[in-house]
């Protein structure tokens, strides 16, 4: 049967325009993107089988042009939809997050943060450079690297900074493993980083870990403030 001889109710974009987006599932929602099936199979169906096909969501989002189109019902056209679909939602809650987030709360900065890492199987470390009023001048994505590590050149960073003229840096990255555990490495290299842009009178104001699937996240300046001091250095 299809779609459109289905009860009202059940329809995706009906039920969407009656209960609101919030109440469809993964399947309907993705189905409103397809907006049609395939020969013998209705755009609901075709959205459950394809989810199942990638495992989740995220990850038939996340996937790449060559991994995408190998699916039943998705090809190119599709795939350059989808991708500009999610840019404008990545500029819209980018938007909305940098004018509502104080940046002295690492919670606020951690959801902030959260929507750049796109790909949370792979290792990134993005830097937000701040005015003196801890105000956002720009954010990042300095360096990814593999599912292991991420190699940070302290020196970049603090050109960077001088390059936008920042005053005060927050640093991140994420483990894709799932800990917010830092390592040894880490805490070397927040040491190193304050360190470094304490000589140019740029402040290093935190350095955050997110977990690479979970919202966890943790505070290097709560958990290990000696790290940021001139005492440490």
């Amino acid at each position: 049967m299809a779609i459109k001889d289905w009860p009202e109710q059940l329809r995706p974009r009906e039920k969407l325009l009656q209960l609101g987006a919030q109440q469809l599932t993964d399947a309907e929602l993705l189905a409103i993107f397809l907006r049609t099936g395939v020969t013998g199979t209705d755009a609901v169906t075709l959205a459950q089988q394809l989810l199942e096909h990638f495992g989740s969501l995220p990850a038939l989002l996340s996937a790449d042009l060559a991994t995408f189109t190998q699916a039943k019902g998705l090809g190119q056209a599709k795939y350059v939809q989808l991708q500009a679909v999610l840019e404008m939602a990545r500029r819209y809650f980018e938007q909305q997050l940098r004018s509502g987030v104080d940046f002295h709360r690492p919670e606020q900065v951690a959801a902030f943060l959260r929507h750049l890492f796109s790909e949370p199987e792979r290792e990134y470390f993005v830097v937000l450079y701040l005015n003196n009023q801890h105000q956002l001048l720009e954010h990042e994505v300095l360096f990814k690297g593999t599912v292991n590590e991420s190699a940070v050149y302290p020196r970049e960073v603090a050109r960077q900074a001088l390059l936008k003229n920042a005053t005060a840096l927050i640093v991140a990255h994420n483990h894709p493993g799932g800990t917010c555990q830092p390592s040894d490495a880490d805490l070397q290299l927040t040491a190193l980083l304050a360190k470094t842009l304490q000589l140019l009178d740029i402040r290093l104001l935190d350095h955050l870990i997110l977990s690479g699937h979970t919202h966890h996240w943790l505070s290097l300046r709560q958990h290990q403030p000696h790290l940021f001091s001139a005492r440490h250095m």
